[in-house]
């Protein structure tokens, strides 16, 4: 898989899709509490086991920690490219809407162009955006 180089403040956040996808699902479950690996593996479908062995690949990376109460914490770095995921999410379902895609598709479109959009095309997407919707 052909994976951009994205850096940001000298910091390298070229990720595969999957690890951009568990990160930007920690940070969603975060904002509405404590997160176990457990609630990632309800709210993505996959196994305990699977999930368990993406938490051990993803602390490798220094991109989670995990505390003594099992509680999964995104790393400053891991919380970067969260929010940079999570960020090109929102405004491109909030183009596809505004285009006259319904709510649905346009959140599960922008769910897999997310994370192939070049940082160029997003950038004038995100200005074209704010500009139209003042």
């Amino acid at each position: 898989m052909l994976i951009k180089r994205h850096f940001i403040g000298g910091i390298d956040l070229s990720y595969t899709e999957s690890v951009e996808m568990y990160l930007e699902t920690i940070l969603i479950l975060s904002k509405k509490g404590k997160v176990r690996s457990v609630d990632i593996a309800r709210h993505m479908g996959f196994s305990k086991p699977t999930i368990s062995e993406q938490m051990k690949r993803l602390r490798g990376e220094s991109l989670v920690e995990v505390d003594e109460n099992n509680h999964v914490h995104l790393t400053d770095k891991g919380k970067r490219i969260a929010e940079r995921v999570y960020e090109r999410h929102q405004l491109l379902t909030k183009l596809f809407m505004s285009v006259g895609v319904d709510e649905a598709t346009a959140t599960e479109d922008a769910c897999r162009v997310e994370h192939y959009i070049s940082e160029e095309t997003f950038s004038k997407l995100h200005a074209h955006y704010k500009e139209k919707h003042r």
